[in-house]
């Protein structure tokens, strides 16, 4: 096990996004309050006999990593980074499991969670490094959380240390053959950026996200290297931007509530930060990974 210091965002740079205000978030995330990048249907694939909403692209994400983590049915399920819930509710209510475990930094998100009676479910505002499991889980998701997980300024070094300790957490919690599913925003392969695009780059990594770091795909496979094999990996940046183009449009539609509930300035700087984002992955200066690793034995 690695003995390193802790190399990822710290509680308070959490909580500086994700306590702006649960209200607020509320007025632009599908009704589930899933923050991460929804699975649309693909086009001509006769999934849907109706245009695809955010709601069912959110659920079908949803499932696509439970399943892909073998988690229906489970008795025991880890959910690292569990937002206000939307995965834990998933795991319980549909698919079956008995008692699922959600770890976030945000103590308004754990509030939320947790007013809303998940049977089944235990939130605890914990960071994985610290977690002691009384037993082993049966399946571990993390959506969206890996951004988390360095900070900015490390070298690509000191990153995959970060991860790999993670990883190794994993593969202590889990049973031979276990899986890990796990979904990340990447570094995209587009490197020509003018200085408009970093200045935006920038912008949502030190006033969103701040002491985050976008990992390399090769960093996050690395990290895991000797310790999960990678069962199948699937790169989605349209359908982030696709995403973030919708939740643009809802708080847009909202606009003078979310300023009643977090001041122009905020609204201001989300409106930004999701513009940009639209453009960046669909533009592949960013990636979205989709990631199911299985424990070797």
């Amino acid at each position: 096990m690695s003995a390193t210091a802790y190399q990822g965002a710290t509680a308070e740079a959490i909580r500086h996004h994700y306590d702006v205000s649960n209200d607020f978030y509320a007025l632009w995330l599908d009704s589930s309050l899933t923050y991460t990048c929804a699975l649309w249907a693909e086009p001509g694939a006769g999934q849907e006999a109706a245009p695809d909403d955010l709601e069912t692209a959110q659920a079908r994400k949803l499932d696509h990593l439970i399943e892909g983590a073998r988690a229906a049915g489970a008795r025991r399920v880890l959910d690292v980074g569990c937002g206000w819930g939307s995965l834990l509710k998933r795991l319980t209510q549909v698919h079956g499991v008995q008692h699922a475990v959600g770890l976030t930094l945000s103590d308004s998100q754990a509030d939320l969670a947790e007013s809303t009676r998940i049977s089944g479910a235990e939130i605890r505002v914990e960071n994985w490094r610290d977690h002691r499991p009384a037993e082993p889980y049966d399946a571990i998701i993390s959506i969206g959380a890996f951004e988390h997980f360095a900070r900015t300024g490390l070298t690509r070094g000191e990153r995959v240390a970060a991860y790999r300790e993670f990883f190794e957490r994993c593969y202590e919690w889990l049973p031979a053959r276990g899986r890990v599913a796990l979904q990340t925003n990447i570094k995209g392969n587009n490197t020509v950026m003018d200085k408009a695009t970093v200045r935006e780059l920038m912008f949502i990594i030190e006033t969103i996200f701040p002491e985050s770091e976008i990992p390399a795909l090769s960093e996050v496979v690395e990290s895991g290297e000797k310790l999960f094999d990678v069962v199948s990996l699937r790169n989605d940046p349209d359908h982030y931007s696709r995403t973030c183009a919708e939740w643009l449009r809802r708080l847009q539609e909202n606009r003078e509530a979310a300023v009643r509930l977090s001041g122009e300035e905020n609204v201001v700087n989300y409106e930004n930060y999701l513009g940009a984002s639209v453009r960046h992955f669909q533009n592949r200066h960013l990636g979205l990974s989709r990631i199911i690793l299985e424990k070797g034995r």
